[in-house]
């Protein structure tokens, strides 16, 4: 297979693992990109009987210097941290090949989740679970030991606490996403409080760059008395559009014809439990950049 053909083929795949490694997408392109350029400066890359499984070494072990090297950066960010938004992600539900793009493990709840764990967990984690890589491939992959992959994994399936059964169906998250907005225009506190989990929690992303809520929001009276402000204070200045982010419905907002805002949701059967709010220009820039094409 050419070049072209190898990056045709797998240069989705290695953006989505690379993505729920490092919850940046630009970064996630950066290291994919290099991860090509590299494999083919390869002497003898004619002769690598698994490409793929070579080209997902070169991105996880990228990935895993990036953790790893910028760590104490993290550690300093301003405020909660959330992952850079994914808009309009194309699902393809007929072809096996794309399954990864569909599941739930793109979500901003679950991409947190990730970034609990330590890179070579994240790592082994996503490997096996959302890309079904065998052990053996894994421990190659990683330079482990195949018991070693497997104990880290069983660890972390157990601390991994998802119930995607609590969440949904796209159509009704969608519909429920569109009340709450309606109701925040309409300033109709009630129907707010019955969309909303009584411990809804509100995390908002400024990464120090623009002005937003440095710790998280609990509770549905002080969210809904945040929101209420933010739409009088911008009263005619914001548009709203709704959109897929992250693979499930949410939001962004235009402010004076500058994208200000991302939002996604996390859900509790029929309510929001948990709403993401991505204001950090520099991780906003992606989608800047889309709209400039």
């Amino acid at each position: 297979m050419s070049m072209e053909g190898l990056y045709q083929t797998y240069q989705p795949l290695l953006c989505s693992l690379a993505y729920r490694m490092l919850g940046s997408v630009m970064d996630s392109e950066d290291i994919v990109q290099e991860a090509f350029i590299t494999f083919n400066q390869l002497p003898n890359s004619e002769h690598i009987e698994n490409k793929k499984a070579y080209l997902c070494k070169i991105v996880t072990n990228r990935c895993l210097d990036l953790i790893r090297s910028s760590a104490k950066k993290r550690e300093k960010y301003v405020g909660p941290w959330l992952p850079e938004p994914l808009l309009d992600i194309e699902n393809s539900p007929n072809d096996p090949s794309q399954a990864f793009l569909q599941q739930e493990s793109i979500s901003t709840a679950y991409l947190l989740l990730l970034q609990q764990l330590n890179a070579m967990e994240r790592a082994v984690f996503l490997l096996r679970e959302v890309f079904q890589y065998s052990y053996d491939e894994i421990a190659e992959i990683l330079g482990k030991s195949n018991a070693n992959c497997r104990q880290i994994f069983h660890r972390v399936k157990k601390s991994m606490e998802y119930h995607p059964k609590k969440q949904p169906s796209i159509s009704i998250a969608e519909s429920t996403v569109k009340e709450f907005v309606q109701s925040i225009l309409n300033g109709n506190v009630n129907q707010l409080l019955d969309l909303i989990s009584e411990d809804v929690t509100m995390y908002s992303d400024g990464g120090g760059k623009v002005r937003a809520a440095q710790i998280p929001i609990f509770g549905a009276a002080k969210v809904v008395q945040l929101l209420l402000s933010l739409t009088k204070m911008y009263t005619g200045k914001f548009t709203i559009k709704y959109t897929s982010v992250n693979g499930l419905p949410g939001l962004t907002l235009t402010l004076d014809d500058h994208l200000q805002y991302v939002y996604s949701f996390a859900f509790n059967g029929k309510q929001i439990q948990t709403i993401y709010a991505v204001a950090n220009p520099d991780k906003l820039r992606h989608l800047q950049l889309e709209d400039s094409i």
